[in-house]
């Protein structure tokens, strides 16, 4: 996997498979009252056309109370909001939690610092989905 230097992915390794992991960012989400978009069940898809997959899932989520503050702010992070968690198991079998960066939506979008606290939220349900 590439360092989060290179490309602003972060990646949490996951203690359980791609469903449960996905089961726990999504009631984590709930309980804090950030609204689910939407979800691509990309191996679920790729299925359905004879290909196989590993399980691999992305959940689209956010806050428009969070997130219009930074789209104001920089428009063009429309492109990556609302926040997103790609939620895939690799060839060994283990299951990983991947999102953008926060610090580098912040440089690629130059948004304000004191709207950082917007998107922070990130890391604190991929290790809470994660553990």
């Amino acid at each position: 996997m590439p360092s989060e230097q290179e490309d602003g992915i972060l990646n949490k390794q996951s203690n359980h498979s791609v469903n449960e992991t996905l089961d726990r960012l999504k009631h984590d989400l709930e309980t804090k009252g950030i609204a689910t978009f939407a979800l691509i069940d990309h191996s679920g898809e790729a299925e359905k056309v004879g290909l196989k997959m590993r399980p691999t899932k992305l959940l689209i989520f956010g806050s428009p109370r969070a997130g219009t503050p930074l789209m104001l702010a920089a428009p063009t992070s429309a492109l990556d909001l609302p926040l997103k968690m790609l939620i895939w198991e690799d060839s060994q079998g283990k299951v990983w939690i991947s999102y953008n960066s926060p610090a580098y939506l912040q440089k690629r979008h130059e948004f304000p610092q004191e709207l950082m606290h917007n998107i922070a939220i990130a890391e604190t349900l991929a290790a809470a989905a994660a553990e």
